[in-house]
Formats: structure tokens, sequence, C-alpha cells
């Protein structure tokens, strides 16, 4: 077996890894989840090592995934810079992008950092609001380029799944209070809707507290030992006590992130972006806080 590693294999594999599954990796690389399969079997095979334990449920990363993962990334880091700084063309301009704040320090960092160095030409404003506001701000042309959260009618290319986790003041146990009381995002935003959608489905009694279009509100109110609140996981900050089921709360269905692009968006500048930020590798979703165990559970109402 050549051991050479090939790139798109290592594409590959990364995101299978961020995105936690074949069927949702083959959305992110356009090809079918079987082939997707087949890509990671190969790489297996160049290496000698398995890199996944699967069963029909989940996908979980090996001892030797873990190891290959940080190479992966900094492999294709480097042939991507390397294409664009000899092809790229003298792009200049200025470029909108936008994100809920709750996104943009896990997402924008990576990809304006390196857009920065390979087209210092370019002009990049940045733009933080909720995925409702985005929306009509993408219709309307304010904005170029948009991380948003997938909701019906949205369309753009899938960046990340994004976990969700019902966070609390640490040693709290505002979790044991009926009717429940939950810091929310404003109203119509995907978040919000999980969270409510968890909590009916569980059957748990609660009561909307406080309202909030920003992380901070939100944040605000869960370090006050008001409320519980539902935060994508990379914007869950390390002071926070993360709950789970062993506190009584339901599982919350994913977000998933898209890049999603205003009708003016096809130009050079926009276009560089774009193809940096999708045809890069993906950025791993950050390690959210320890979870606080407390094995006394709540009961629903």
């Amino acid at each position: 077996m050549d051991p050479r590693l090939d790139l798109d294999l290592l594409r590959s594999f990364v995101v299978v890894l961020d995105v936690g599954g074949f069927a949702r990796a083959a959305q992110v690389v356009h090809r079918s989840p079987a082939a997707v399969s087949m890509q990671i079997r190969k790489l297996e095979d160049t290496l000698g090592r398995r890199l996944f334990d699967r069963d029909t449920r989940n996908v979980r990363p090996t001892a030797d995934a873990e190891i290959l993962i940080g190479y992966a990334r900094r492999m294709l880091r480097l042939h991507d810079e390397a294409l664009e700084a000899v092809r790229r063309p003298e792009v200049a301009g200025r470029v909108v992008v936008a994100a809920p704040d709750d996104y943009a320090r896990a997402l924008l960092p990576g990809p304006l950092g390196r857009f920065g160095a390979l087209f210092p030409r370019v002009e990049v404003e940045v733009v933080c609001a909720q995925t409702t506001l985005l929306l009509p701000m993408l219709a309307g042309g304010t904005v170029d380029l948009a991380f948003v959260s997938r909701t019906r009618g949205v369309t753009g290319d899938l960046v990340r799944v994004e976990p969700m986790v019902w966070v609390a003041a640490p040693g709290s146990d505002i979790h044991r209070r009926s009717p429940l009381p939950v810091a929310l995002y404003e109203s119509h935003s995907p978040a919000r809707l999980r969270a409510t959608e968890a909590l009916d489905r569980a059957g748990i009694d609660y009561r909307a507290t406080h309202s909030s279009p920003s992380l901070l509100g939100l944040l605000a109110m869960v370090e006050a030992d008001l409320a519980v609140a539902a935060l994508a996981r990379c914007s869950a900050p390390a002071g926070v006590a993360v709950l789970d089921m062993r506190h009584g709360l339901p599982p919350i269905a994913d977000l998933e992130v898209v890049l999603s692009r205003s009708a003016g968006s096809r130009r050079p500048a926009c276009e560089a972006l774009v193809e940096l930020i999708i045809g890069g590798s993906k950025a791993p979703s950050p390690p959210g806080p320890t979870p606080e165990v407390d094995s006394r559970p709540r009961f629903a109402k």
C-alpha cells in the first residue's frame, strides 16, 4: 500500500470528524455517504489504523484519529494557502460578512485571518446579529455573506453541525424548580424553537422568564442564577455549568450552520472568501465546559 496521504481523503476525514457522521459529511463534500465511507476506509488502509468506531447510530473517533486530526488540519490549511498564494488574482474591494454573536468567535477568526493574509487589498466588515435579522439583510444586500442557522427556506453551504447544550450558573439548583425558568432568544429564533420543542417533547413545565436577541443578554440571566438557557456549544463559556439528562433536562436538536449569500455577492472578493471557507477544512467545535455532575434527577410535571 502506498504510504502517501491523499489530501482528498484527509479533507473528508476532517469533515466526518467535525460534523459527527458520514451522511452529514457527504452533504459538505458533495459525495454520497457510501463514497465518503469508502474514502475513510482507504485512508485507514493507507495508515494501517482504524480511525472510527462505528455502530448503527454513532461514529466515534479512535485514539489514532485524535492524533491524525491536528496534522490533517495543518496539511490542508497549508495546501490551500499555497494554492491561493500562487494563483490568486489581484483581488480588491469590500466584503461584508455576518454571523450571530454566538457563532462569530468560533467561526470567523480562522477564515478571516487567512483571508487577510492572502488578500490584503480587500476590506472586510463584520456584522453581528441574530439569524432572524441577518436573513432580511442578505435579501436586501446589506451583507454579502452570513453564517446562519438553517431553517425552512434558508439555503447555503453547510459549514458545520453545532450541538446545543443547557447551561446554568455554577452550583445552581435552578433546574429543580417547577415551572423551570428559561431564558430564550427572540421569537422565531432557530435556537429558541429547538429549546422549546425539546422541553415540550419531554413534558417539562417551564416558563420563559427572560428573552434576549443576544448571547450576552442570555448569559447575564444565567450568571445571575435567574434561568437556564439553551446555547450553541461553541458559545457556552467556561464559567457556566452544562446540564443534561442527569439533571432532568432533555437533549436538544443540533443546529446546522450554513454560509448563505446575497444576490450581489458574485464578486471576486466574495468568491475568494467563500472558496476559502467552504474549500478549507472546517473549524472544530471547541469543547464546552465540563458538565456539573449531579446524579439526582429532576422530575417533569
